[in-house]
Parts: C-alpha cells; structure tokens; sequence
C-alpha cells in the first residue's frame, strides 16, 4: 500500500503546482525618510567615552530605499531593498540607553553610502481558515490567502519584521522615534549595526493563535558591522501571539523570548580584570562563548476607531554585555495613538508613550567603574537611577504619499545616570513613499 504524503508536503506541492498558473507579479515602492534631531545644552558632570554631548547640539538623517519584489508563483515572494544613508545621530548614536531616534545607525557617515539591507525569500503555503485579502506594501504582494497558514522567510531582514510587532509603536518612519518605544528595549535582537541580520523564521498561524520561531546570525563581535554568517555566533527567538477581542474590539498579546550564542563578557570577569591591571574594565578583553537570554511581553488594543493603546515590558540576563541592540536589563514602556478623524484631519495623528530603562546590578558596577557599553558610559556613575523617557508627537498628512512629524522626548537620568539631565530633544521628520 503506497504511503500518504504528510499534509504539509501535499499543500506545499499544490502551492508550487499553481506557478504554472499564475503570472509573475513585480512589485516596486521607494521611500525617502530625512530626520533633524535637537537639544540644548543641559546639567552635566564630566563627559565620558560614550556620554551625550551635554553642549547643545544637532545631528540629521537621510536614507532613500527602493524595494523591489518579484511573485513567481503562488504564496512565493522574492524582496530587494537596496538603500542609501547618510547621516548622523546626537552624539553619534551615544549617550542614551533609549536613543532617541529608531533613524539613527550605529555607523554614521557625512557623505551618501549604499547598502543592501534586505534580500529575501518567503513563501506562504494555505493549510485552510477563511480567505483573506491583503493588499500590496512595502515588502508584501497583494494576494489572497487563507487565515490559517504557514510562512517561511529566507535571506537578510530585520528581526523586527517578524518578531516584536507592534501598530501603535513599531516604526521609526511613522511612530515613535525612541529605540525602546519601537522595540523593547530588553530585545537585544540578532543584527548587524545598521539593523539587519541572516537566517530564517518560520510562522504558523492557526484561529486566533501565531507560534514564531527563528535562527538569526549574530554580529561577529558584539555590535558589529558584520554578521556570523557561518551561524558559530547565533540567536534563537520564539514568540506566540494571541489575538483577542475587548468589548468587540481587536487586541494582540505577543510573548517573546531570545537566546543568543556568541563570543560576549562578563561584567564582574572585566571587572576583576580591571581591578588586576589597574584600568578601567573592557568586557571587550573577557569575551568567551556564552548565553544571554531574555523575554518581553507586548500587547496592543483598539479602544475605539481612532484610538489604540501599547504595553511592552521585557527583562535579559544582566551579568553578561548586550550584544546587539543596547544596554538595558529591564523595560517597562506604555502608550496610545489617536487618528486625526476628531479635529477633521483624517490623515493627521498623535501619539504619546513613556519608557523606563532600568540595569542590573553587574552592569551598574561596571560603568561605575569606568566600563563603556554598546550606548552609554559617562566614565563614572556615582548616583545611579533607572531612565526614564516621555515623547510624544504629531503627524501631519502631508497627501497620501507625504507626511511631516514634530516630535519631542524629555530623557531623565540618560544613561542610568541621575548627576545629568534632563534633556529635552526636539525632532522633525520627513517621509515621503511611493
């Protein structure tokens, strides 16, 4: 008797079956995003090797991303995203845990350079549900699907296009700008310094559940340029999503957890090596392989048709040096937008959010003691105190392809620090996107 195909082999065949069928549909959007960030001179100690810039101050960003998507088949989806950047944030991307723009890279540069940011395979296989029309954006075709299904993407991407979504705080081109209002701050994600990673993720979706799980390559030293890519330095994510209804409206609660594998330092190991040869400690000198993991919950909920609210709260392994994204072992972060529909301006909307960034006790005796992190490191942290950041903004409906954001955060305690501060920055955000 012959032997019956599992059920996923058998959708998968008539997935790729259906490519005979189907014209090749191809895709093309740009958009430009340019960002002005301020902030005048504020009460300061001494300024360390990784200390904001307590003279006032200002730094702008440009980038210009084409993407480029080609659907050969059915579910089948290849994406391009070649990008130019230029630019610089406050201080050269230092000084905040939180940093005040999700626009600035760690690598700064005056004149324009090129990168090839995401360069992606996915394909979605129906298993069954209703169907459901999406329609075409940035990195998705439009195309019809079932509600339940399975996703496989392959390439480079950014972990946040899968992992840690969130529509009411998610994106540095229409959002919030702060790092840990985009993200959770204790997400310390697989990605190079610009944002981006390789490997693969893999998402069921079933009624009203999600299971995510991914195999990401780290940087080959911890907030690097480039990645791992033979995966001996890696990250482990999973996530499951709930979605839910309150008093008839959608909601979303999303658990997520990371565990990264590489080459990182212990804080009291550079300690202990600090204090034998008398300078300030690296961890960049005690690095060895090791796990650093975290989990972090988010949850988003529609309140009315024009207004929606956030929660994130995450906590990481604070004994050892953050590898990718920045230097916070616990975050608590919370917030609404609201659309512009009441004062006659659909297109228009505001928002407001507050985080608190918090540090473990390893990492505190660390910068104590003259330690730089991924972020921050004033040289000396005499009077520690958790930071805690509020920003809010508002954004103007230009026409359906512009829009202008004005945009402030008052940074207490930055870099856990409670001797400087506060600081008041200012922004301006340009997107345009076609």
């Amino acid at each position: 008797m012959a032997r019956r195909l599992p059920k996923i082999a058998v959708l998968l065949c008539g997935s790729f079956a259906r490519a005979a069928q189907a014209d090749s549909l191809i895709d093309i959007h740009v958009q430009e995003t340019s960002t002005v960030q301020a902030h005048p001179s504020f009460r300061s100690g001494p300024d360390g090797g990784n200390s904001l810039n307590h003279r006032a101050d200002a730094a702008a960003t440009n980038d210009v991303t084409l993407f480029v998507g080609v659907s050969p088949w059915h579910g089948g989806e290849f994406w391009f995203n070649p990008e130019i950047d230029q630019g610089f944030g406050l201080s050269d991307t230092l000084g905040v845990a939180g940093f005040t723009s999700g626009e600035a890279y760690k690598v700064g540069k005056l004149a324009p350079y090129y990168r090839s940011q995401r360069a992606f395979f996915r394909q979605t296989v129906d298993i069954g549900g209703t169907e459901e029309s999406v329609d075409g954006d940035i990195n998705l075709h439009k195309a019809n699907r079932r509600s339940d299904r399975l996703v496989v993407t392959l390439g480079k991407f950014s972990v946040g296009d899968i992992f840690d979504a969130n529509s009411v705080a998610h994106d540095p081109k229409a959002d919030f700008f702060n790092w840990t209002l985009i993200d959770t701050g204790t997400f310390d994600y697989a990605a190079d310094s610009w944002g981006y990673s390789a490997g693969g993720a893999a998402e069921l979706y079933v009624g009203a559940w999600t299971v995510r799980g991914a195999v990401m390559a780290l940087s080959n030293v911890p907030n690097g340029e480039t990645l791992d890519l033979s995966f001996a330095q890696h990250q482990l994510i999973g996530e499951i999503e709930h979605r839910v209804q309150i008093n008839q409206r959608p909601g979303v609660v999303r658990l997520t957890a990371f565990d990264s594998y590489g080459r990182m330092g212990r804080f009291d190991e550079a300690l202990a090596l600090g204090v034998a040869t008398n300078q300030a400690p690296s961890t960049a000198l005690v690095r060895r392989y090791a796990h650093r993991a975290g989990v972090s919950v988010n949850a988003e909920q529609s309140i009315s048709d024009t207004l929606s609210a956030f929660f994130r709260a995450g906590v990481a392994d604070g004994s050892k040096e953050s590898y990718e994204f920045t230097d916070v072992d616990q975050s608590i972060a919370a917030g609404f937008s609201l659309k512009g529909t009441h004062w006659h301006r659909a297109n228009d909307g505001v928002g407001a959010a507050f985080v608190v960034n918090d540090i473990s006790n390893a990492r505190q005796a660390y910068l104590a003691a003259g330690g730089l992190g991924v972020l921050v490191g004033d040289g000396s942290l005499p009077h520690k105190r958790a930071e805690s950041i509020i920003e809010t903004y508002y954004r103007v409906g230009l026409a359906k392809w512009a829009q202008l954001t004005f945009d402030t955060q008052l940074v207490f305690n930055p870099a856990f620090n409670a001797d400087r501060g506060p600081v008041l920055v200012g922004g301006i955000r340009l997107h345009l996107t076609k």
